[in-house]
């Protein structure tokens, strides 16, 4: 099945600040009133299990909000968007013998529209996605409204994720710099004094001329010739 190593690759651990995860949900909010439909929703893959991270508050996505389950053979619309990394339409499940029997039908979501969301990597993060409790071909302009919401998410995940590398980065340089200044202070300083090789006289004045022979005194001089 294509995509499966999108399935079991580790994913990077990234939080996302609690003012994007509000505009998360208002983007979600936005989707679900054009169309009316009961769910709209940004789901997240943490690990093997895939979940609803923001979704709609309506009355039909009550059921879904919160919800969390294994992602892997699962069934989900979202996984075979995650396993593909293409846009999936469903219009009507229950007219197509591939989705009839899906997990999502239980819930009496029969109609969806989805698109994966990828971290800058190329990673999944997860997937945005449409759901409708009645047929539902989702109109050319809703996708092209749902590939601007994704793309607005996309661009959050990627500054996160350098925010979060380049904090990474810095926690390390500062790690190193302590282990450095730790390992100077264990040896000496390299800056002792060194003794005199000759010592200097004050006042006084040197007996030798610059190669080593005795000088002549002047009044020995004076005493010969006298």
């Amino acid at each position: 099945m294509p995509g499966t190593e999108a399935l079991t690759q580790e994913t990077p651990e990234i939080q996302p600040p609690a003012k994007t995860v509000e505009n998360w949900q208002g983007i979600v909010g936005i989707l679900a009133q054009p169309c009316q439909t009961p769910a709209a929703l940004v789901m997240r893959v943490t690990g093997p299990d895939i979940g609803a991270f923001v979704a709609s508050r309506s009355e039909g996505d009550s059921c879904l909000a919160g919800s969390k389950g294994r992602l892997e053979s699962s069934g989900l619309y979202c996984e075979t968007v995650i396993r593909s990394r293409e846009r999936l339409p469903v219009p009507d499940a229950l007219a197509d013998p591939a989705w009839e029997d899906n997990p999502d039908v239980a819930l009496n979501m029969v109609s969806y529209l989805g698109f994966p969301v990828l971290l800058p990597e190329g990673s999944p993060f997860g997937a945005i996605c449409v759901l409708d409790n009645k047929r539902n071909a989702y109109a050319k302009v809703f996708e092209e409204l749902m590939l601007k919401f994704k793309a607005l998410i996309e661009s959050d995940l990627e500054l996160i994720y350098m925010n979060q590398a380049l904090g990474d980065r810095n926690r390390k340089l500062s790690d190193y710099l302590m282990e450095l200044q730790a390992l100077r202070a264990s040896f000496p300083s390299a800056r002792t004094a060194r003794p005199s090789e000759t010592p200097k006289a004050n006042g006084t004045r040197s007996n030798t001329t610059s190669s080593g022979i005795p000088k002549r005194s002047s009044r020995m001089g004076c005493a010969r010739s006298a």
